[in-house]
This record gives C-alpha cells, sequence and structure tokens, in this order.
C-alpha cells in the first residue's frame, strides 16, 4: 500500500470511530464490505447504507464531516506527540488481531513496535497490602529484567507497582488507559506517566484524545491488557473487581492466567486463590511464568539478554522471598519482627524490642536495612519486609 493509500485507510478507520451510531461491530463489517478502507471516501450515499450503517451514520460520512472530524483528530494527535494505528497498519499488534473485538483505532504515545513484543499483564485491586504491592513491584521487576514487557492499567494499587517494577529494572512498560492519551489517570501518576515514555515504554488507549475516565470505560479497555499480553498474572482481588473481567477475558482469548496467592483472611486474596483452584498457575516468582512461556519466547528472550537457557538466575540474580547474606545482630533482630504482608508502626517496633534493643540501635538498624534493599518505609513510619 502507497503512502497516500496508507493514510488515507488510517483516515477512514478514525472517521468511522469518530462517526456517530457506529459501534465497533458496525466498523468491522463495513470494513469488510469495503473491501478496503481507503474507498470510504468514495463511497455514495447508497452504498455506505449498504454497507450496514445506520441512515443517520452513512448521512455524516457522505457529507465529509467523519473525514473532517478524522483530519482534526489526526492533527491534534500528532500536536500531542501521539500516533494513530490501525489494523491496515503492519504494527498492528498480531495478539491483538486474534481477540473476538480487537479495537479498529489505537491511539499511541511512545513505542508502537513495543505492542507487539512478549510481555505479561500485571492486574490487581487497587488497595493492595504490603505484600501484594511488593510482589507486584519484584515480579514485574524481574521478568522485565529478562526482556518481558510489562503491561497493565496505570490505575492506583498494583498497576502503579507493576509499573515501577518494570521501570526500576530499566526494563520496559506498556500502559493500557481508559481514557484518551492526553488524560492521565489518576492525575497522582503524571510522573509515572512520563518516566514510561521516556523510558521507551508506551501508553495506548482506544478512545479519542478527551476521553474523560468513565467507568464502563476500565472493564471494557481489559480485553485489550490480556490480548496483547501472552499470559495474565493476578495479584490480590476481591470477588466483584476489574481484574476478574481481565482474567475471564484471557481465558477467553486462550491466554495463560498467572496467579500470586494470599492470605486467605484477606478479602483480596479471594481472587487469585479461586483463579488457582480453578487451573491458573500459582505463582511466587519469575521463573513460575518463565516456565510457561513457549520455547520460541524463551529463546527470543534468551537472545536478546544474551542468556544460555537455564542460566538465567546465575547471570541476573532473581529476587527473591527470603535472603541468606548475614545481617548484624541488631538488624537480625529487627527484621525479624517485619512482615511482608502487614506493615509494622514504629512505636509498636519499639515496644517489641524493648528487652532487647534500645531505640538508636532500631533507629540504625533500619536505616542500614533501608538502604541494603531489605526494608521499605510506609507513610506513617510504617515498615514492611521488601521483596
Amino acid at each position: 500500500m502507497r503512502v497516500g493509500q496508507r493514510e488515507t485507510a488510517r483516515l477512514a478507520w478514525l472517521a468511522l470511530i469518530l462517526t456517530p451510531g457506529m459501534g465497533a461491530k458496525r466498523i468491522w463489517k463495513a470494513m469488510a464490505r469495503l473491501g478496503g478502507a481507503a474507498r470510504l471516501f468514495d463511497a455514495s450515499l447508497t452504498e455506505l447504507e449498504g454497507f450496514g450503517m445506520p441512515a443517520q451514520s452513512a448521512q455524516f460520512v457522505f457529507e465529509g464531516k467523519a473525514r473532517e472530524a478524522a483530519e482534526n483528530e489526526m492533527a491534534r494527535v500528532i500536536e500531542a506527540g501521539g500516533q494513530i494505528m490501525t489494523p491496515e497498519d503492519e504494527g498492528y499488534p498480531a495478539r491483538l488481531r486474534e481477540i473476538y473485538d480487537p479495537p479498529a483505532v489505537l491511539w499511541v504515545r511512545g513505542s508502537v513496535e513495543l505492542l507487539s513484543r512478549p510481555g505479561i499483564a500485571v492486574v490487581g485491586t487497587r488497595h493492595p497490602s504490603p505484600y501484594g504491592a511488593g510482589m507486584a513491584e519484584m515480579l514485574s521487576r524481574d521478568l522485565a529484567a529478562r526482556g518481558m514487557t510489562i503491561l497493565s492499567g496505570m490505575a492506583r494499587g498494583v498497576d502503579t507497582a507493576a509499573h515501577k517494577g518494570a521501570l526500576e529494572a530499566r526494563g520496559k512498560t506498556v500502559a493500557v488507559w481508559g481514557t484518551g492519551i492526553d488524560v492521565i489517570y489518576p492525575k497522582e501518576n503524571k510522573k509515572l506517566a512520563e518516566s514510561i515514555v521516556a523510558s521507551g515504554g508506551t501508553i495506548v488507549s482506544e478512545y479519542p484524545l478527551g476521553t474523560f475516565p468513565a467507568p464502563q470505560n476500565f472493564p471494557i479497555r481489559n480485553r485489550i491488557l490480556s490480548g496483547m499480553s501472552v499470559g495474565v498474572l493476578v495479584i490480590e482481588a476481591a470477588e466483584y473487581s476489574g481484574t476478574r473481567i481481565t482474567a475471564r477475558c484471557a481465558m477467553e482469548q486462550n491466554r495463560d492466567v498467572y496467579a500470586v496467592p494470599g492470605n486467605v483472611t484477606n478479602k483480596n486474596a479471594w481472587g487469585p486463590n479461586t483463579l488457582i483452584k480453578q487451573g491458573a498457575k500459582l505463582t511466587a516468582t519469575w521463573e513460575d511464568v518463565w516456565e510457561e512461556l513457549s520455547s520460541d519466547i524463551r529463546r527470543q528472550l534468551e537472545d536478546e539478554i544474551g542468556v544460555a537457557g537455564g542460566d538465567e538466575s546465575k547471570s541476573m540474580g532473581a529476587a527473591s522471598l527470603f535472603s541468606d547474606s548475614p545481617l548484624a545482630e541488631h538488624e537480625r533482630a529487627v527484621l525479624e519482627r517485619l512482615r511482608h504482608d502487614e506493615a509494622t508502626q514504629l512505636d509498636e517496633l519499639i515496644e517489641r524490642l524493648e528487652a532487647e534493643l534500645g531505640s538508636a540501635e532500631i533507629f540504625t538498624a533500619l536505616f542500614e536495612l533501608e538502604l541494603a534493599g531489605r526494608v521499605k518505609q510506609l507513610p506513617g513510619k510504617n515498615y514492611v519486609r521488601a521483596f
């Protein structure tokens, strides 16, 4: 397809998305009957109605209003530093084409190529425990360090932890938004969004610029998260949550489902624990995901990072829930009182260790443990074991 035709075809897909009364199914059906998107703007009113368009929609296209809207949107996207991608573009993610209802148009900011790379979607509650946030960050960091793209929705909680873990490993991450690519949600993640793009990552959405965070958008976008991934990793999710929708989409799309087991007394453990009972892969470390990947994907990633098969952990140093490195006695005493899944307030920690250590020794131990990456301080002088 020549450059001019390609641009016209891209405008045609965009025009139909912006045409009132045209949902995804009608757009795909119309494009199939057209036999080529570039023909849209040359079709007669009768032909347009014959393609299955409602009369009002056909009139909108025939009068040139759809093309005008598409050209305006395209100009705004370019001005915002983004680009448009349609199913007729070579870079449209092959995995996304496979799903039942792939988006007709993707708004992209950042690396387009990244959307087609092997990736794992990391999803979970917006209100994780320290354990859940820590596991999301650790697993994302370890998988990103081995070349896997980390996909998530950039929501508060598990999503944010997943993106941060990938960035910490200097890996690549993709944020799939339920808003326009110019509408950051939640607003406190503005710096994270900028870091994702600056590090070579990608922000992607199926919604036009300016689309606000309507609640119904987020469950719909979850099929894109699972669709672009080779598998979905669930970390803490309540019985009724958007994470369940993503997991169900993954199953329907024949994607692998992984789940981190949780404390049964935590309501957010219901989701992953139930998925494990239903056959999801119990996941505690990056190896649990890695060993389930197809041999082709493993070989591709190993070649890219220069690691011979089977030697990843030796050369890259996987994070672990446990550590054998020796600690000073006062550090060991403090670390033993801290947990991965529950924060301990400083005053409570001092009270527990009153018979063994003075407050100065506890402060010193916490400082050293933080520097070593073994302990993480949370707001309010609360401490948890790091992963």
